[in-house]
């Protein structure tokens, strides 16, 4: 770090500053990254290149990929080829682009004011990714990432104990803080912002998504949304500036409100978690968490969407007709019973290798990390689940003893959905899901719908034995 030379006045000297004097390391690797990404001739090694150039980024790049968030085939990785091949090159760059930006700036002075916008940060990348409608791996990482950088020169200003920043801060909260940040720094953080996002070439789409205007494609206005939704949940989910803001989310996206508000406090919860999976477990107190963050709120049982089921259930209906493949077909039923259903833990549990256990393969909703390494089900039932290892698809009630304890404190004490998986007469499989803390019980549309979605998952194991 360097000592401010004089007090700088402009959007154009912010930019200087931050990318010459104080992060020029972050913004010559950024700019590389991102040119590997819009390249279309850019190869695996190309990009583990730029990786194992920093020895710190390739520990955090690895540490990922092997965490549950990012690696769901739970097949250990210990090379960054190996993680770009096995998990994608844009989940990888992701990674590269989160570790770096966060670790450097966390290491270079993690005063309060970064800490609280890079929680903001991470919440806005985590709600944008998890709202996006359909899209593929590279959609739903350019969301992540978008959100991630677009208030970077916010967080490259507040990285930089420099006398204005102190300034600053010493007359914060303010009511029009553009206007303080105008007068102290000459320029807005906005505008630092859109000269670090040119300077640094992070891309189009970031270019896009900070750029005056109105929105240019739907990717663009949720991150946006997403980004105003982190800020605004701040102060409460329960606020006119969240409901407009859900509801606006809502008809963008296509779905009801109510099942939105539902997805973005799980959301929330979930950013908690990964806040942990990148090394910065202290701005979990930053983020406004899930629904029992609200003081007096209690919170609503999930409510099943009919015309969401529908929907869902005739993409997958057309996915089997083309070519069923089994691994998406079941993600596609995880992620039904969970938006369209109403449940907000999912868990599809298959045969392990010797065929004894039943064991995670797919997750879904806060709370489920710890399922993906203690959550298994002997198939003869002689660990205590043997209520789980239902013959059909039914709703189990209420016990009085949690039947994973070490695990987790609601399976076993709360209704749960759960529904076997065959091929043939051996079951191979296991659909369970239910509404974590919650003390709501489930109807008997639920498991109707919930039936639905499971007999699409048997029928592919079916069309794939014959």
């Amino acid at each position: 770090m360097s000592d401010t030379p004089t007090r700088l006045q402009s959007t154009q000297a912010w930019v200087d500053y931050l990318s010459q004097v104080e992060l020029p390391v972050l913004a010559n690797t950024l700019r590389r990254i991102n040119q590997l990404a819009e390249s279309n001739n850019s190869t695996v090694s190309e990009l583990a290149a730029v990786i194992l150039n920093d020895a710190q980024l390739t520990s955090q790049v690895l540490r990922l990929s092997n965490s549950a968030f990012y690696n769901h085939s739970r097949v250990q990785v210990s090379t960054v080829s190996r993680a770009i091949t096995l998990i994608g090159f844009d989940a990888v760059k992701s990674m590269a682009i989160s570790s770096l930006l966060i670790d450097t700036l966390i290491q270079r002075n993690p005063r309060p004011h970064l800490l609280k916008s890079l929680a903001r940060a991470l919440h806005a990348a985590v709600q944008a990714r998890c709202l996006l409608p359909g899209g593929n791996e590279q959609a739903h990482e350019e969301v992540f990432i978008g959100a991630l950088l677009m208030n970077i020169g916010e967080l490259a200003f507040w990285s930089c104990p420099t006398e204005q920043a102190a300034e600053l801060a010493a007359r914060m909260p303010a009511d029009k803080p553009a206007e303080l940040q105008k007068e102290i720094l000459g320029t807005t953080f906005v505008e630092i912002t859109r000269g670090l996002v040119d300077v640094w070439k992070l891309g189009r789409f970031i270019h896009d998504v900070v750029s005056a205007g109105r929105a240019s494609s739907p990717a663009v206005a949720l991150v946006r949304d997403s980004v105003e939704l982190a800020r605004e949940a701040e102060n409460g989910w329960r606020s006119a500036a969240v409901d407009k803001r859900l509801a606006r989310i809502a008809e963008n996206i296509g779905e009801q409100p109510a099942s939105v508000r539902d997805q973005v406090r799980l959301n929330a919860g979930e950013a908690e978690e990964i806040a942990v999976s990148f090394g910065i477990p202290q701005i979990r107190g930053l983020l406004p968490g899930n629904a029992e963050s609200d003081a007096g709120e209690a919170p609503e049982a999930p409510q099943g969407d009919p015309g969401l089921q529908l929907s869902i259930l005739r993409d997958i209906s057309a996915a089997l007709a083309t070519q069923p493949d089994l691994n998406g077909i079941c993600q596609m039923v995880v992620e039904g019973i969970h938006r369209a259903v109403g449940l907000r833990r999912v868990a599809l549990l298959m045969a392990d290798r010797s065929g004894a256990e039943l064991v995670p393969r797919k997750v879904l909703g806060s709370g489920t990390a710890a399922w993906r390494d203690h959550f298994m089900v002997h198939r003869d039932g002689a660990d205590g689940l043997r209520s789980l290892l239902t013959d059909q698809c039914e709703i189990l009630p209420a016990g009085d003893r949690p039947l994973l304890p070490n695990c987790d404190a609601w399976i076993g004490t709360r209704p749960a959905l759960a529904g076997p998986l065959y091929a043939g007469s051996r079951r191979v499989g296991l659909f369970y899901a239910d509404n974590g803390d919650l003390q709501a019980s489930l109807s008997e549309d639920q498991l109707t719908a919930f039936s639905h979605f499971v007999q699409q998952a048997q029928l592919c194991i079916t069309l794939l034995a014959r």
